[in-house]
């Protein structure tokens, strides 16, 4: 893996602690669930000649803080903004997974100011996700892990349980390529999630979707636009969020790619990793 420089600093109250490589521009990788740094594995050996590659392990996550509550999507997002500036910098480009597709798409639409551009990874627009969760009965039935993640206790025995041997089914299971996850990097996530609090502080993420949704989602779909030139890549053989959450994207992204990768489920950047860091460089080394 390439050479990466480990850090803490203060943001927004709390300890983060992030991996950094390269120089250049900056760029931001946030991970999803239930991950940390790691899941970027993969892309820093490209990227770092290009950019000024900065991968934090999320509020909750691995080596950063736990608190018992911070965890609506503002917050979140202030939290990112909070390391941008703290590394010297006004506006970085922003890559998202999963969850921190969530947050991706936050920050380019309600800090378009701070974003250079925009790049989420199989995480749908939320005005598509919101209209999905009520017109679309599969999604609906594909979604229904996110209410219970939300109950309390539960979700912790269900996913530590044996060893946390349910994670690794979890990540396999919604693979199309799952030699991506060897059993090392099983480990590596066992490891992170088992920290004293961090699973709880990961399920916290799902807990304050309601606060989330009331602070900053509930607003019109002609509210949600983006303007920041946004690239939407997608294992098409994504088990959970199915890819015709991908279509209209363009209705809400003013300047918009979306790259379709067949061979590749959920986890898209560890699945066919070669392809999804040329598609970033295609992009960002294109635009910046």
């Amino acid at each position: 893996m390439e050479h990466l420089e480990h850090h803490t600093t203060t943001v927004n109250g709390i300890q983060m602690h992030y991996v950094q490589t390269g120089s250049g521009p900056l760029l931001v990788l946030l991970h999803g669930f239930p991950e940390f740094w790691y899941s970027w594995r993969q892309q820093f050996a490209a990227l770092s000649p290009h950019f000024t590659v900065v991968a934090p392990d999320l509020r909750g996550y691995n080596d950063t803080d736990k608190p018992a509550n911070g965890y609506e999507i503002d917050v979140l997002a202030s939290d990112v903004l909070a390391l941008v500036r703290g590394l010297g910098y006004e506006r970085a480009a922003i890559a998202g997974h999963d969850w921190g597709g969530v947050l991706a798409w936050h920050l380019g639409i309600f800090h378009s100011q701070h974003v250079e551009r925009l790049v989420v990874l199989n995480l749908p627009h939320p005005a598509l996700m919101r209209r999905a969760m009520v017109t679309n009965p599969l999604q609906m039935f594909r979604s229904i892990y996110m209410g219970l993640f939300q109950v309390p206790i539960l979700p912790e025995a269900l996913i530590s349980a044996n060893n946390f041997a349910n994670l690794e089914r979890a990540m396999r299971g919604t693979a199309v390529n799952q030699s991506a996850f060897t059993d090392a990097d099983i480990e590596r996530y066992r490891e992170a999630l088992s920290k004293p609090g961090a699973l709880t502080a990961a399920l916290n993420w799902y807990r304050a979707l309601g606060r989330s949704a009331f602070r900053t989602y509930n607003v019109p779909d002609s509210a949600l636009h983006v303007t920041v030139p946004t690239l939407l890549i997608w294992g098409a053989g994504d088990p959970v969020l199915g890819v015709e959450l991908t279509y209209g994207t363009e209705q809400f992204v003013n300047n918009l790619s979306i790259r379709y990768i067949k061979e590749s489920g959920h986890w898209v950047h560890q699945e066919q990793p070669e392809l999804v860091n040329r598609y970033l460089l295609e992009f960002l080394t294109n635009t910046l």
